[in-house]
């Protein structure tokens, strides 16, 4: 008995022993399939926290894993945001956006593609931030009251990703910018920045892409205009600009593309892309947003396409007795709604729908049955009990609103009509306290009371500044001579002048007969008695040069005098009227004087003087409009006419005037106009015979020139003031 009981007892431990190494085996099979499936399986945002904690605000993340790879951190100022890139992260949270609303954080926004999901947090205001993990948590940090103070912690316990709170010192400046052609002509600008937390503005504007660096700088080598047109991608001129501290970049395209950009550390792309459409697949079109489904039939009835629409969409379809016929029709991944409308349209059918309940019938067979509602409505109307209403207006005037309530249309087909109000109807305006009586049924009262309260509003107030400027530059030059002798006998006591026989004597200069003797004793020192030439320089207060040359032997003198004149004048008077108004309302300012003149009129009771006056004023007459874009659209007419003296009894009035529509930024100048006048003079006095010999000729001739220019500039400056905003 015992020998066997020997033999039995290690077989059991062997057992026993196998048993516990298989179990062992299972294990680590199992903690390998686990440690395996935690290796493959991404990290993914489950869900999205707010909180307030140590005086900071703060959005976590909550994700299933530590994140696997660093993220990509980058701040906008307009609109401001906080854009966090998750590369190797999923978006497997409840909702793709999260209504936040309180401290400074609007909204979380999450976006899974290509990879990876974006976090976007939409703020009140730019704030500084800061991003770090926190196990298998991701914390953004918010500092909205200021800036984060320096941690107490070494450099090293932070995360080597954390983006920075202060915002730079000093803006920094662009490294480099480039262009390439990327896959499926695709055009890529690609741009380093000087700092990984560098601040990106993007928006589509018309055909372009315009890219903002915020707090940043270009330097000069990098200020230019690349030509990319050979690159046969979608992107035809890159422009780089810079403008106080922020860096502008244009891409401007050509054809169908779109766009998209990314960011890695310091390297920023964009890339545009051209659309190609699949020839496979119809054009959903701007209204259709039903989902897309397949048809493909042959000779199938009208109804039972309309049930098959109906099964997909899960609408009730109730279809007319008269609606027949059979369709063929293959439709491949169109818009349900879209495909609806195609099948009526074939068969000239229309629909109404109330609901989830859509009838389908003939459409004159639809139309017959609106006329006949609007008929039934009518004399329903006709027969509805009046009511009065009282508007008071706040902003507009009771009798123009009473005038358009009233205003009757006429039409060819229905004879007089009233866009507002009924036949029965009447507005009557009380212009002492500003409120309209309107007496009228529900319906039409119901309209009544939309339309006053959209026009009963404020009218936005319009400051117009006009500059008139008138620059005159004159130039004038006058070159003179005069020539004169005398003889100094007179003076001793003599007979003046030289006999020239029989008792007749010749003076030079003097006052005396040539043939017949003299004509009265003169001083023949007076230079206007001695003078043979005068031609002086033109002008007062001609500065002069004269010499007076003396012969003994001849005992006369010999005066030379010339003159010169060169004088350079420059005028500019700048003229600034200032009005402001109303959108929509004419203003108009002048001042001036108004100019009397007398003129005959002739009339049965006889010819009689009438004095009448003329304007001679600086004037401004505008009309403004607001558009919706926040211009201004101007309706302008500015003058400035003066008196320019009289000829006769009749004035004469120099008259400058502009009349235009421009439209203009809020703020912006704009030059409505200019006038530009230039005359020139030039001319020749000179004596007979003696003014035409070589040389000795300039002593009997005078020139003078006389340039004169003229130019009025009109500049017109509209500012949208705010609301409650005075002059």
């Amino acid at each position: 008995m015992n020998q066997p009981m020997a033999r039995v007892c290690p077989m059991r431990a062997r057992l026993a022993l196998n048993r516990w190494r298989a179990a062992a085996c299972v294990w680590v099979c199992l903690w390998g399939v686990v440690g395996l499936a935690h290796a493959v399986t991404p990290s993914a945002v489950r869900a999205v926290r707010f909180t307030q904690a140590n005086g900071e605000e703060q959005v976590r993340l909550e994700l299933s894993a530590p994140l696997p790879q660093r993220p990509v951190v980058f701040a906008l100022q307009d609109p401001p945001r906080i854009v966090v890139d998750l590369p190797g992260v999923r978006n497997q949270a409840e909702q793709s956006s999260f209504d936040i609303r309180q401290g400074s954080v609007r909204s979380v926004g999450l976006v899974e593609a290509e990879g990876r999901t974006r976090v976007v947090l939409q703020l009140t205001r730019p704030v500084p931030h800061e991003v770090r993990p926190q196990g298998a948590q991701l914390v953004v940090a918010l500092q909205p009251a200021a800036l984060a103070s320096v941690d107490s912690a070494p450099a090293s316990a932070a995360p080597l990703w954390a983006a920075a709170a202060e915002a730079p010192a000093a803006s920094t400046a662009l490294v480099d910018i480039d262009f390439r052609r990327g896959d499926e002509a695709a055009g890529q600008v690609i741009v380093q920045l000087g700092s990984a937390q560098q601040a990106v503005d993007i928006r589509p504007q018309g055909r372009s892409v315009v890219v903002e660096f915020i707090g940043a700088s270009l330097p000069p080598g990098l200020r230019r205009r690349l030509d990319v047109s050979d690159f046969g991608t979608p992107v035809r001129m890159v422009t780089a600009t810079s403008s106080g501290d922020r860096v502008r970049l244009v891409v401007e395209n050509a054809g169908d593309w779109e766009h998209s950009a990314y960011q890695s550390d310091t390297k920023f792309v964009l890339e545009v892309r051209p659309l190609k459409p699949d020839p496979n697949k119809l054009v959903q079109g701007p209204k259709y947003s039903g989902e897309k489904l397949s048809l493909n039939f042959q000779n199938i009835d009208v109804r039972a396409l309309l049930q098959v629409i109906a099964d997909f969409t899960g609408f009730n379809v109730i279809t007319s007795d008269s609606v027949q016929g059979s369709l063929t029709l293959r439709l491949k991944d169109v818009p349900w709604d879209q495909a609806l409308d195609i099948i009526l349209e074939a068969k000239q059918l229309g629909m109404t729908r109330t609901g989830n309940v859509i009838r389908v019938a003939p459409k004159k067979e639809l139309d017959d049955e609106a006329l006949a509602r609007r008929e039934i409505g009518k004399k329903l109307e006709e027969l509805e009990p009046l009511r009065t209403e009282v508007f008071r207006l706040n902003f507009g005037k009771a009798k123009e609103v009473a005038d358009v309530l009233n205003q009757r249309t006429v039409n060819a087909d229905k004879g007089a009509g009233n866009r507002f109000l009924s036949e029965r109807g009447s507005a009557v305006a009380d212009e002492r306290t500003n409120q309209v009586f309107v007496t009228d049924v529900a319906a039409r009262l119901e309209a009544v009371r939309e339309y006053i309260r959209r026009v009963d509003a404020p009218k936005r107030q319009v400051m117009i500044q006009a500059r008139i400027v008138e620059a005159n530059e004159g130039f004038s030059q006058s070159l003179g001579v005069r020539l004169g002798g005398a003889d100094l006998r007179g003076v001793r006591g003599g007979d003046p002048g030289y006999s020239i026989g029989g008792g007749a004597r010749v003076a030079l200069g003097g006052s005396y007969n040539a043939i017949g003797g003299t004509t009265g004793q003169t001083d023949p020192l007076n230079f206007a008695d001695t003078t043979m030439v005068n031609l002086p320089a033109k002008g007062d207060n001609v500065p002069r040069f004269a010499l007076a040359l003396f012969s003994p032997a001849a005992n006369r003198f010999l005066n030379l005098e010339l003159s010169a004149l060169e004088s350079d004048n420059n005028g500019r008077v700048i003229s600034s009227p200032r009005v402001v108004t109303g959108d929509l309302g004419k203003a108009f300012i002048k001042q001036g004087q108004k100019v009397p003149f007398e003129r005959l009129v002739t009339s049965p009771q006889g010819t009689q003087t009438v004095v009448e006056f003329i304007d001679a004023v600086l004037s401004l007459e505008v009309t403004p409009q607001i558009t919706p874009s926040g211009q201004v659209l101007l309706q302008i007419k500015a003058t400035k006419n003066q008196l320019d003296g009289f000829r006769g009894n009749n004035p004469i009035v120099g008259v400058k005037e502009a009349e235009t529509e421009v439209m203009v930024e809020n703020g912006g100048t704009v030059m409505l106009g200019g006038i530009f006048e230039a005359s020139e003079l030039n001319s020749v006095d000179k004596v007979p015979v003696l003014g035409d010999v070589p040389v000795l000729g300039h002593l009997f001739k005078r020139r003078s020139s006389d340039v004169v220019k003229r130019e009025l500039l009109i500049f017109v400056t509209p500012t949208i003031l705010a609301d409650n905003a005075s002059l």
